[in-house]
C-alpha cells in the first residue's frame, strides 16, 4: 500500500484533513505539493515537513487556478494524484437557507465545486499523461454525508458537496477507460477547525481524528492506482 515516488497535490493542506494527508503521504514516500490561501501557514507547514512543496493560492478564485496548476506540475514534474480537499461552509455560523446570503452560497460553490472543477480541468493533461505512462492517475474529491443527507442549516455546504459528488461520478464515467479514476469519499465527522467552526459545541472525543481518515484515504488512493496497474498489465500481456 506504499505510494513511493508518486506525485500528489493536495488543496487545503495546512490544517485538518489536508495537513494530515500531507504527513501521511510523505510518510508513504510520495512527492507532495500542497495548496492553501495563507502564505504564513504555507511557509510554516513547508518548514515543518521537508520535501513538501507549499503553494499559496485560493481555489475559489478563478485567476489563481492556472498559477496553482503550473506550480504543481513544475515542482512535481507531472502529477499522478490530485486531492481536492479545500472546503468552505458558506455562512458561519451556519444558517437556514432562507437566511443565507447569496454571497455565502456563491462562496461555497466557488470553493467546493468550481474550484475542484477548474483545477482538475487545468491538470487533466498531466493526469492523462501519467495514465498513459502506466503510472495511473487518481482524482480524490473530499465529500461529506451532507452531500447525501438533508441537514437543516447545512444548505450551502450540502448542496455544493452534492454537486461535487455527482460531478465526480460523471467524470469517472467519462475518463476511467482512459486510466483516470475519480473517487468521492466522505471522511466522516472529524476533529478539525472546519468542524469546530460549524459545530462549536461538539465534543472532540466523539469525532474521528484526521490522521485516521488520512490513512483510509491513502489506502483508497493506493487501491485505485493498484487497479489501474493491474489493468495495464493485463492489456500488455494480452497484446
Amino acid at each position: 500500500m506504499e505510494l513511493q515516488g508518486l506525485r500528489i497535490a493536495i488543496t487545503g493542506g495546512t490544517s485538518g484533513l489536508g495537513l494530515a494527508l500531507v504527513r501521511e503521504l510523505l510518510h508513504r514516500g510520495a512527492h507532495v505539493a500542497f495548496v492553501a490561501r495563507t502564505r504564513e501557514h504555507v511557509e510554516r507547514v513547508a518548514r515543518e515537513h521537508p520535501g513538501a512543496f507549499g503553494i499559496v493560492g485560493d481555489v475559489a478564485q478563478k485567476d489563481d487556478i492556472y498559477p496553482i496548476a503550473l506550480q504543481i506540475t513544475g515542482r512535481l514534474g507531472g502529477l499522478d494524484v490530485l486531492v481536492n480537499n479545500a472546503s468552505s461552509l458558506g455562512p458561519t455560523p451556519l444558517a437556514r437557507l432562507g437566511d443565507t446570503e447569496c454571497e455565502d452560497v456563491e462562496l461555497a460553490l466557488a470553493t467546493n465545486l468550481l474550484g475542484p472543477f477548474r483545477l482538475t480541468k487545468a491538470l487533466l493533461g498531466a493526469l492523462s499523461a501519467s495514465a498513459r505512462e502506466g503510472r495511473g492517475a487518481v482524482v480524490l474529491n473530499v465529500s461529506s454525508d451532507a452531500a447525501i443527507n438533508a441537514y437543516p442549516s447545512w444548505g450551502a455546504y450540502g448542496a455544493s458537496k452534492a454537486a461535487l459528488h455527482h460531478m465526480s461520478r460523471i467524470w469517472n464515467e467519462e475518463l476511467s477507460a482512459e486510466g483516470v479514476r475519480f473517487l468521492s469519499l466522505d471522511p466522516g465527522d472529524m476533529d478539525t477547525p472546519l468542524h469546530a467552526l460549524a459545530v462549536p459545541d461538539a465534543d472532540p472525543a466523539t469525532l474521528e481524528r484526521p490522521e485516521t481518515s488520512a490513512r483510509e484515504f491513502a489506502d483508497a488512493i493506493a487501491a485505485a492506482l493498484g487497479d489501474r496497474v493491474a489493468v495495464i498489465e493485463h492489456r500488455e500481456h494480452s497484446t
